[in-house]
């Protein structure tokens, strides 16, 4: 017999529990806050912001670690200089990789023996292997795991935001006439989805001039702050293009890269 107080369709009848679709952490996996990086389109660099959040994290002294949702783009392990001989296993789960300062990874790139192999699965597949980054892996004591999204609104932010406990979005975005458009895919989905924005990153912002130190706005100024306030978000960080970060990314070291841009997050990241 139905509560009085039970909501009612327009028919007056009670409406059918909504179905959770949320998996199961593993036994192993005691995981405080899940940030998931997006943007409304690939190219953005998500996976250096997504590298940048967690290192600032963890150089508050956060223990960290980063799921890398981008199945068949992966890029994560490279940048941290792991790869599947840093990976271990028994027979029930999986334990992820960790860095050399400690910040635990997982990504498709690690269940490969070479990093440029391909992975050409269709969408089911897909998404099975990441709901299992969450049901099989072991991530031990983890205060924020940042997740690196794929490009886009399709099956696998869908399977993230349905299947794992995100706790808020960073929206990353560029300073080209674009960024409108890539924030208000972000921010429409994260509605639909009722996951939290905590704020918009401006990646590629600007040069600095070695000789003057002038920020160069070679992409323009950009409409991200005007963006941003339309749609009520905060922006908590701009990070420039530098050739020693990319140089950091691309040969392993992004740890020992000592550019300061992520201190905004301070102000946004669900407490601990």
């Amino acid at each position: 017999m139905s509560n009085e107080n039970t909501p009612k369709s327009n028919t007056g009848k009670v409406p059918p529990p909504q179905p959770n679709f949320k998996a199961e952490a593993n036994a192993g996996s005691r995981v405080k806050k899940m940030i998931a990086v997006v943007s409304g389109k690939g190219g953005v660099g998500k996976s250096s912001v997504t590298a940048m959040s967690a290192l600032w994290a963890a150089r508050q002294g956060f223990s960290v670690g980063i799921m890398d949702a981008d199945i068949t783009g992966p890029s994560i392990p490279r940048m941290f200089g792991v790869g599947p001989y840093d990976l271990s296993a028994n027979e029930t789960t999986i334990f992820p990789a960790t860095s050399v300062t400690g910040i635990k990874v997982m990504s498709m790139n690690l269940l490969m023996e070479k990093e440029d192999t391909p992975v050409i699965w269709r969408s089911p597949v897909i998404t099975g292997a990441l709901k299992q980054f969450w049901t099989d892996v072991a991530w031990g004591d983890v205060d924020y795991l940042f997740v690196d999204m794929p490009p886009g609104t399709g099956d696998i932010p869908l399977t993230v935001f349905q299947s794992l406990p995100v706790d808020g979005l960073l929206i990353v975005t560029t300073p080209q006439d674009l960024v409108s458009m890539i924030v208000r895919k972000a921010v429409g989905m994260a509605k639909m989805m009722n996951v939290p924005i905590l704020g918009i990153i401006e990646n590629m912002s600007y040069v600095k001039c070695p000789h003057c130190g002038e920020e160069l706005r070679i992409f323009g100024n950009g409409h991200v702050d005007e963006t941003a306030k339309a749609e009520g978000i905060p922006v908590v960080a701009r990070i420039p293009i530098d050739a020693a970060m990319t140089a950091a990314c691309d040969t392993g070291k992004i740890e020992y890269y000592d550019g300061d841009f992520m201190g905004g997050l301070a102000q946004v990241l669900p407490g601990v």
